[in-house]
């Protein structure tokens, strides 16, 4: 209780130090903005004056000197600015790609445990199923017509109490009990005295349920893990995709923007690049949250698993702790298990056997049922054989070897670069909001291009007068 207190203030504290660099943003912000509308208001008169003095040297829009050094020099860091967040947005895609593969591979992972628990409940059904099918079928016609012969009549009831033996037996096998609500739509009932083995499917294929609730199902299933982890993530990667567009469209209207000299575009981006900022710094509280509970989880994921109620609950931790080391040196905790319902089913096809070569050629009409119920060992047998296989720890571990790796390998190598590019846009959106007050407030308004324009027209000779000056410096044209 004590860890997952402080592991809950280590999450509060990171997420408190995002709030803390947005205030430190807004408030840069503020100061430049402050600069820009009360310390200009002074430089205006200054700047008339010299105005007239520079009004030869001046360029085609009239800024030229101090000033003219001043929008370069505003322009230029616009630029460098826009040209960071572009970088940022190229890690930015790359980190969600990355999140995407690992989330991808986490719940493939886990849909490939889940049909693999599912298959073991679905034979453990089965072979159940199958052997209460020949308890009250053909071995109850047997016994009634074996009434007068003692000898078969006690090899009869050995098979009866075997196959209840081995009923029990694998009705205390509860590993697959999780998955019972994401079957693979078998039926459990079962027309006739056949069992049909198992055909694998992807696990793709293979449908899950999800509880109509959102709270987790106790015990813990793979299945709805999945599902909802796919739910989740498609919503995750289309949020980071319209806020990777939206970073893009405002850095290019911004340079349209500053090429253009429209100043009622800048003044639209600049609110978009508020949006941007506020979002760019939400994000990364977020993002590294999650890569400090992600690297906790990571650094002993099985000490979690076994510790958590989720996944304990109605499972012991030796089969837990089996499954998730798959050791060497580790017995399997159902090898007693089926070791006593191989021997049973081994006993059953003996006194099977002996009724065949003993009671058939005195009992004809008890031919047919002992066919079906040596059809229905034969197929419980192949059953079994598969049970003991998927019991096996060897495919669990590799499903869960498999998320970890894409949860703690490119899951976190891609919120780590979706916090790069978070941290990056940030600032570049800082330095954007610092810079283009002062970039729009110095293009020229329309009056004052209006005014250029009209000099211009009122006065023909100046374009002469200037072509002729040029040539007087050049004697050698």
């Amino acid at each position: 209780m004590g860890r997952g207190f402080r592991e809950q203030e280590t999450l509060l504290v990171l997420s408190s130090l995002s709030a803390i660099a947005l205030v430190l943003s807004l408030l840069v912000v503020l100061s430049f903005l402050i600069h820009y509308c009360c310390c200009h208001r002074g430089d205006r008169s200054e700047g008339s004056e010299e105005e007239e003095e520079d009004e030869d040297g001046s360029t085609g829009h009239g800024y030229s000197g101090k000033k003219g050094r001043g929008i370069c020099c505003v322009t230029w860091v616009a630029v460098a600015s826009v040209t960071l967040c572009c970088v940022a947005i190229g890690i930015g895609f790359y980190g969600n790609s990355e999140a995407n593969d690992g989330m991808y591979q986490l719940t493939s992972s886990l849909l490939t445990a889940n049909y693999t628990l599912a298959s073991i409940d679905l034979l453990i059904s089965d072979t159940i199923t199958g052997l209460q099918l020949s308890v009250s079928g053909p071995l109850t016609t047997m016994d009634e017509l074996f009434t007068g012969s003692k000898p078969f009549l006690v090899s009869l009831r050995n098979c009866r109490r075997l196959s209840e033996n081995v009923i029990n037996l694998l009705s205390s096998i509860s590993l697959a009990r999780s998955s019972s609500d994401a079957g693979l739509g078998n039926d459990s009932s079962i027309s006739g005295a056949s069992i049909i083995p198992l055909t694998p499917v992807p696990p793709s294929m293979a449908p899950t349920m999800v509880p109509t609730s959102g709270l987790m199902p106790n015990p813990f299933s793979p299945g709805w893990a999945a599902n909802t982890l796919m739910v989740n993530e498609d919503y995750r990667w289309l949020s980071y995709v319209l806020l990777l567009l939206l970073d893009l469209i405002v850095c290019l209207f911004i340079l349209l923007g500053l090429a253009k000299q429209a100043r009622w575009l800048l003044i639209l981006m600049t609110v978009l690049a508020w949006l941007a900022l506020f979002l760019s710094w939400g994000s990364l509280g977020l993002e590294t949250a999650t890569v400090v509970a992600l690297s906790d989880f990571c650094s002993d994921p099985n000490t979690f698993v076994l510790n958590s109620t989720h996944f304990n609950t109605g499972t012991s931790s030796d089969v837990l702790d089996y499954y998730l080391t798959c050791s060497r040196r580790m017995n399997s905790p159902f090898q007693q298990l089926l070791t006593q319902s191989q021997r049973a089913l081994s006993n059953i096809h003996t006194h099977l056997s002996s009724l065949e070569r003993n009671a058939l050629p005195q009992f004809p009409k008890a031919e047919k049922s002992l066919r079906e119920v040596q059809q229905i060992l034969n197929s419980t047998e192949g059953n079994f054989h598969q049970l003991v296989a998927l019991l096996n720890c060897r495919g669990l571990n590799k499903d869960y070897i498999d998320s970890l790796k894409g949860l703690c390998y490119d899951g976190m190598e891609g919120l780590l670069y979706l916090s790069l590019y978070s941290f990056l846009s940030a600032l570049a959106f800082t330095a954007i909001l610092c810079s283009l007050p002062g970039a729009w407030r110095s293009f020229p308004s329309e009056s004052e291009e209006y005014e250029d324009s009209d000099s211009e027209s009122e006065d023909p000779f100046t374009s002469h007068q200037d072509s002729k000056r040029f040539l007087q410096w050049q004697p050698w044209l």
